[in-house]
């Protein structure tokens, strides 16, 4: 496995829209192991495909809640719904089916570092896709990991997450980065003080 560099705004690749997934060999399984490592390394829920420079419609995905420690996952804190999603998740191809309802987070993105935004989503959302067999796969889910596909699956449109709030916020955004860069780790712009995995207002990183 290798970690892949995770491109950031304002790179001209993340605008763009990525082809469809037609071989499932052993460069999409190695696409795979890479991004995951690389989505783990950058302490991420979600990476696509586009965000390290491959414009193929693909996602890999892990929100479980971890312990203070990393090591232990804490499925408790999770809905229901989610927990009967297998994560890791790698999906091809994504596509909504349908979804229910709207909920709000506090977005980030490992392509906009240490911004985060209130972003509205479906709150329920059923999607389908192939597997890294090309075997096709349906699921229903809410929480965190909706809101985590449907914010990885913009990617693949050349959408972020801050083309999806306001043009003001967006603006503000895009002008600090533009002159002052990015913030350093410790430092986070628009973010809440404190949150909870099941509150309706959250932070990810994504």
């Amino acid at each position: 496995m290798a970690r892949l560099k995770i491109l950031t705004y304002p790179d001209p690749r993340l605008k763009e829209v990525s082809q469809k997934v037609a071989d499932f060999g052993p460069r999409l399984n190695k696409l795979a192991e890479d991004m995951l490592e690389t989505m783990y390394d950058a302490h991420g829920i979600g990476l696509a495909a586009p965000q390290v420079g491959v414009l193929d419609c693909f996602l890999v995905i892990d929100t479980r809640p971890r312990d203070e420690k990393g090591r232990r996952y804490n499925y408790d804190e999770m809905t229901e719904m989610e927990q009967q999603v297998s994560q890791p998740l790698f999906i091809a191809n994504p596509r909504v089916i349908g979804g229910e309802g709207q909920q709000t987070f506090d977005e980030g993105c490992l392509s906009v570092p240490g911004f985060f935004e209130t972003v509205q989503r479906f709150n329920v959302v059923e999607i389908e896709g192939e597997d890294l067999k090309g075997q096709t796969f349906r699921f229903k889910t809410d929480g965190l990991l909706a809101v985590c596909i449907q914010h990885e699956m913009d990617h693949l449109e050349g959408k972020l997450f801050i083309d999806r709030i306001s043009f003001l916020k967006s603006s503000r955004i895009k002008s600090q980065i533009k002159k002052s860069g990015y913030p350093k780790k410790e430092e986070t712009i628009d973010a809440p003080s404190a949150s909870t995995r099941k509150s309706k207002s959250e932070k990810s990183k994504q």
